[in-house]
């Protein structure tokens, strides 16, 4: 990351394209993630990771393995993030 902004502009950026382009992808590729238990979902997000690093310069991920490292991380914390949720009693 080049500084808070690009961190903020890229967040901004992968919530959009998980709101926009995932959904689509993860239909299309329903089967494999079927056949993988849903893990197949981790390399969705590891795509979605390439790409918003292909949009930005200041964002930069040290290739396939890095973003999936990454995909792994991210959806630990929205499981966490969701569960804190649920016991709050937001959703």
């Amino acid at each position: 990351m080049d500084g808070f902004l690009t961190a903020i502009l890229c967040g901004l950026v992968l919530g959009l394209i998980n709101v926009t382009i995932k959904p689509i992808i993860t239909l299309l590729t329903l089967p494999f993630t079927i056949l993988t238990f849903g893990l197949f979902l981790l390399i969705i997000n590891a795509a979605m990771i390439l790409v918003v690093d292909s949009l930005f310069d200041g964002f930069e991920v040290n290739g396939w393995w890095s973003a999936l490292f990454f995909s792994i991380v991210l959806s630990l914390l929205n499981g966490i993030i969701g569960e804190l949720r649920k016991k709050e009693g937001v959703e």
